[in-house]
């Protein structure tokens, strides 16, 4: 299960990330997003957990907790929703620029 995980402290990298979901089960993989210029910490992460029951039992357990005075957000992470497809499609004329369209009044 894809664990999202937000309002982490900006000093947590994956390994602390991971280190926080351990004690509920196996870790496959922690990841802190970081920004792609400086480097830094967004913030927020994601925890993939194998076993569904220890990845709810550590949402159950970690969503709230505070964490450096900071109160985590911690749910099932869902597909992003409502982007614009990238790429592809065929190439649509709105009736104007050159030598087209006519007149409109």
């Amino acid at each position: 299960m894809d664990i999202y995980v937000g309002n982490l402290p900006y000093t947590y990298g994956n390994e602390e990330l991971e280190a926080l979901f351990a004690p509920y089960g196996q870790v496959a993989s922690a990841r802190v997003i970081t920004d792609r210029e400086t480097g830094r910490s967004r913030g927020f992460g994601f925890v993939e957990m194998p076993d569904k029951g220890q990845a709810e039992e550590s949402i159950r357990t970690l969503n709230g907790k505070d964490v450096n005075g900071r109160a985590l957000t911690v749910n099932e992470s869902k597909p992003k929703e409502g982007g614009r497809p990238m790429g592809g499609g065929g190439a649509r004329s709105s009736g104007g620029g050159m030598g087209g369209g006519g007149r409109r009044w």
